[in-house]
């Protein structure tokens, strides 16, 4: 069997919540990451409607529909609503960031069953990102 991880990858699309204008941020590297890796991201952000040359989306429930996988870079308290939108998109692959999971929101999401990471794990470890 996959590892979760593994399955998360295997998605063909990502969307990334927290996606920063600000290249520090790591909400804009996570994105990045994705990109330099081939990787189908859109960003999500109510704010910006361009993060990194990709088309932003102002939220969850505007995902097209081909979208099964979130990677989160948002406070714990904004990832449980996060969770709760994920839910009701049919999001299959949610890997929350050092530092935005919540317990509240990892339950939720494995009660929905939904394949959850968020145990610390850097989606930049597991892709190589490099900071260009």
């Amino acid at each position: 069997m996959a590892t979760k991880i593994e399955r998360f990858l295997q998605s063909a699309a990502f969307g990334v919540v927290g996606a920063s204008t600000n290249r520090e941020k790591y909400g804009n590297r996570v994105l990045r990451c994705f990109l330099q890796n081939g990787r189908e991201a859109i960003p999500v952000n109510p704010k910006q409607a361009i993060v990194e040359g990709q088309v932003a989306v102002p939220s969850v429930a505007s995902l097209p529909d081909h979208v099964k996988a979130l990677s989160i870079i948002t406070p714990p308290a904004v990832t449980e609503q996060v969770v709760e939108e994920a839910i009701a998109k049919g999001i299959q692959h949610i890997w929350m960031q050092p530092g935005a999971q919540s317990p509240k929101a990892v339950a939720r999401a494995e009660q929905a069953g939904i394949n959850v990471i968020a145990d610390g794990s850097c989606l930049l470890v597991s892709l190589g990102f490099c900071d260009v």
